[in-house]
């Protein structure tokens, strides 16, 4: 049966079509487990450089990425390519708390995605401190009253990388995880005005959004950003809508359950309902191959947060999304146990982001226990 699966994936990939696998009952542990495996090693034998990093020309957020992923996948926090990879991070930390190089322009970026690190790897509180100090650098960042930023501005709650002197939901999702992986509750001041944001970045007129831009495409999903005049990286509608699509809608789903919103709030059956009439896992839906493996990881965590084994579709066809998911990304993997993007929009050209990626949606594909 996994091999079957596995045939009908490939198929769909290279039909490069939204056709649904069938579902097979729960995923494969052995399978994925030997992927994960396999990528582990990759990364740590061949991804890492001799100070720890991975990727470095990129700055410190891909060697949190791996560090993140190669924890949260089996990885022991004490291994040393862990424990080496999270000495490079912290060599990074300023007197500000964030951990970024000098004049970074994505400070906000490194310090929320090496705030996961450290949280995947804190035992016995080893890095409270530095988790203390990095949430409090990160949380300055943040648009709000501090920078003049009022409620009625698009801009106010959200994050961003700075360089574009603007937030946006991927910044915005990353910030509230990581405030919630160090331990904030759904109510922290901090993840409750980033939940303003990100209702402003769904298309859905309603009292959380009085922006013009649900109006003019009213279909549930999630776009980039409302600031600045707007932003949607699968482009505009004819009518001057932003176009939703599928790693944002996952970005938007996972922040909301993570700020506290109920499967009841009309937020979430509007986000669902877009996900059920775009359910796939052969392209990033509205962007094609662009952004696939950040799209992998995004609906990974998305789906498990959301607490559901199944995602029923539009067609009211079931799924076994942990299983269908691990199956579409163990296709892609290359023999030496990384993966790669052909299409390299957003570093995802570069293996150690792709395998990071791909790592952190497979250990979201292991089935939970049954409680």
């Amino acid at each position: 049966m996994k091999l079957l699966r596995l045939l009908i994936v490939a198929l769909v990939v290279g039909r490069g079509t939204l056709f649904a696998m069938p579902t097979a009952g729960a995923a494969d542990k052995a399978a994925v487990r030997a992927s994960i495996d396999k990528a582990a090693q990759f990364l740590m034998k061949q991804g890492q450089a001799a100070d720890g990093s991975f990727s470095s020309q990129a700055g410190p957020a891909v060697t949190a990425l791996t560090v993140t992923a190669l924890v949260k996948s089996g990885t022991p926090a004490d291994a040393p390519a862990v424990k080496k990879g999270i000495a490079y991070l912290l060599a990074f930390q300023q007197a500000d708390g964030g951990i970024y190089p000098v004049d970074s322009p994505v400070a906000n970026y490194e310090t929320s995605i090496a705030m996961l690190a450290l949280a995947a790897c804190n035992r016995d509180g080893v890095y409270d401190k530095q988790i203390k100090a990095a949430e409090a650098f990160v949380k300055g960042l943040q648009w709000d009253a501090k920078e003049g930023s009022k409620l009625s501005d698009p801009s106010y709650g959200g994050a961003g990388y700075g360089k574009k002197n603007r937030p946006d939901l991927s910044n915005t999702a990353f910030l509230i995880e990581a405030l919630r992986s160090v331990g904030a509750d759904a109510e922290d001041p901090a993840i409750q005005r980033a939940l303003v944001f990100v209702s402003r970045t769904q298309n859905l007129e309603g009292p959380n959004n009085t922006l013009p831009f649900p109006a003019k495409n009213p279909d549930g999903g999630f776009y980039y950003t409302p600031a600045a005049g707007g932003e949607s990286q699968a482009g505009t509608t004819p009518e001057g809508g932003l176009r939703s699509y599928g790693s944002m809608t996952y970005a938007g789903l996972k922040s909301m359950i993570f700020a506290g919103l109920s499967k009841d709030d009309p937020r979430v059956k509007a986000a669902l309902s877009w996900l059920s009439k775009h359910y796939t896992f052969a392209e990033n839906p509205g962007m094609g191959d662009a952004g696939l493996f950040y799209y992998f990881h995004t609906a990974s965590k998305a789906l498990d947060v959301f607490a559901e084994d199944t995602f029923t579709a539009a067609d009211g066809e079931v799924h076994d999304w942990r299983s269908e998911l691990s199956d579409a990304i163990i296709l892609r993997q290359h023999s030496d146990g990384s993966w790669i993007n052909a299409n390299p929009r957003w570093m995802e050209g570069d293996p150690n982001l792709a395998t990071s990626y791909s790592l952190l949606a497979l250990s979201h594909c292991l089935a939970k226990p049954a409680k």
